[in-house]
Order: structure tokens, then sequence, then C-alpha cells
């Protein structure tokens, strides 16, 4: 489970540099909306030696839309060892996906990389996107997880801001039913543009995690550790779940199931649940 991606601009080298000392769990450096076109051809340089100076880092790269100009030299000159992925933006289709996978693969052969390996983040922006979000999620064993892009959906459906909210109820859901039908994991959330409102983005990472979400999108680094600390199950909930555990377990062991634990029914969905509460809080411990 990644829970903070941390958008970096790939021509600000100044950022760049930092890059070292952000605690979020994925980079994410980012060609397409922070870059001017007469710096994407540097970018990409940048980039490419930042990565292949930060093997200890999940490294993605926001490649341009697969429709532009951008794309082919953007997947060409980031290519490195240490590249775990690319964000896809505007996927629209399977087709988006199958092609990009595709390229990977050659890609992986001509630089020697291991094949397969790359990952591919879907981000989904438009209603075509969100329609045909699982069969982008199904296109490719590449897919990680969808991510979903607020801003850009709303502007592609005329969503008014002040309504922002409600209508992406409907797709936030859709995004965590697809990934799991795709037997995906769960999805990220868009970013949280008001950096200066940690209330805010508290009680948006809160929202998110109950849809379903595993994590979000993030613009500036004081939002890495709000954002890991929502998604993470605190202590009361790993004690809580050990108990439940432990309990659940015993009575399997007696040939019984369902069993009471301070009042309330546990069963088979309740100590599931449990259990992944206590593989997540493994995995922080171990990253």
């Amino acid at each position: 489970m990644y829970r903070s991606w941390m958008f970096v601009p790939g021509n600000n080298e100044k950022h760049l540099r930092k890059v070292k000392d952000l605690t979020a769990d994925v980079i994410i450096y980012d060609l397409e909306d922070a870059v001017p076109d007469e710096r994407k051809v540097s970018a990409r340089v940048q980039v490419k030696e930042t990565i292949a100076s930060r093997s200890e880092k999940v490294n993605f790269v926001r490649v341009n839309a697969l429709d532009t100009r951008y794309f082919i030299d953007d997947l060409h000159e980031v290519m490195t060892e240490h590249l775990s992925g690319i964000m896809l933006p505007k996927v629209n289709s399977r087709d988006d996906i199958v092609i990009a996978a595709y390229l990977l693969g050659q890609l992986e052969e001509k630089h020697q990389l291991p094949k397969g390996e790359l990952a591919i983040v879907p981000l989904i922006e438009t209603a075509k996107g969100l329609e045909n979000a699982s069969d982008i999620a199904k296109a490719s064993e590449r897919v990680l997880c969808l991510s979903f892009g607020a801003e850009d959906y709303t502007l592609d459906l005329n969503i008014e801001p002040a309504n922002a909210e409600e209508a992406l109820t409907y797709a936030r859901s859709k995004l965590v039913v697809a990934s799991k039908a795709a037997d995906k994991e769960a999805p990220i959330d868009s970013v949280y543009t008001d950096f200066h409102n940690e209330a805010g983005l508290e009680q948006a990472a809160l929202a998110s995690k109950r849809y379903g979400f595993q994590g979000k999108l993030l613009i500036h680094p004081k939002q890495i550790d709000i954002v890991n600390r929502v998604f993470s199950p605190t202590d009361e909930q790993i004690a809580e779940a050990k108990r439940i555990v432990e309990l659940y377990e015993a009575s399997l062991q007696k040939g019984e199931g369902a069993v009471q634990l301070d009042g309330k029914m546990i069963d088979v969905p309740i100590a599931e649940r449990a259990k992944r509460i206590l593989a997540y809080a493994e995995q922080e411990q171990t990253t």
C-alpha cells in the first residue's frame, strides 16, 4: 500500500535536489503539467539523473499524454534501472494502456531492464476514462492501480467547484469498485490543492480513506505527514485487530465460527479486515 504520492516538477532543480529528504511513499517526477514546452527536453535529462541517484525511492514519472508529441520521447529519455513505472495522464480507454504497455516492454528489452517490472498508473481525468475504468484497470498486468485527477475531471464535466465534492462521489466510488473487480490495488485519490489548509487536507484524506482509496496525490511536502498518518492504522486499531484475529483463530481451532468481542459479533469479514490492518502495519514497519 502506497499512501503518499508526491509530485515533483521535473524542471525544478531545487525541488529535485530535495527528493532525498522527502518521506512520501512514492515520488512522481512530473513532465506534464508542471513543465512548459520549452523545458520538456531538459526536464527529461534532470529527471533521469535524479532517478539514477535515488535507488532507495519508489520512482514514477508522469509522462505527457499518449496523444501528445512528447509522449514517445518522454518514455525513451527516462529509462533507467531505478525507474519504478510511469503515471499516464488522460487515459480514456484500454487501448491507451495496451499501447503504453507494449512500448514499455520494447524499452525494457532495449535498455536491458527486467522484463515486465515497469508499472503503469493510469490517471483517470475524463468522463470517457471513468466510463471505461474497469477495462482500463484490466488492460495489462502492468497496471498497478488507478488514480483520480479530480481537477481535470470537473473541468471535463463542467462541474462547478462549489459543488465538486458532492458531484465527485460517483466517480470515486466507481474507481474503487473497478479496481477491486480487476483485482488491482485500491486507487489513489486526487490532489488537495489548498496546501496551506492542513485541517482541510486531513478531512479530505479521511474521506478518501472512507471511500476505499489507499492514498492521495500530493503537491507540497507539508502534506506528506498528514496523509501518511491518516492512511496508517493507529496504535489502538492495531491492538484491537490483534485481539480480533487471536480470538477468531482460537474460535476456528475449536471448530466454532463467529464469536463475540466486547459485545460485538466477530465473523469472517471483521476478521479479514483486522488481518488487513495488521498487514498494513507490518508493511509500514519494513519500509
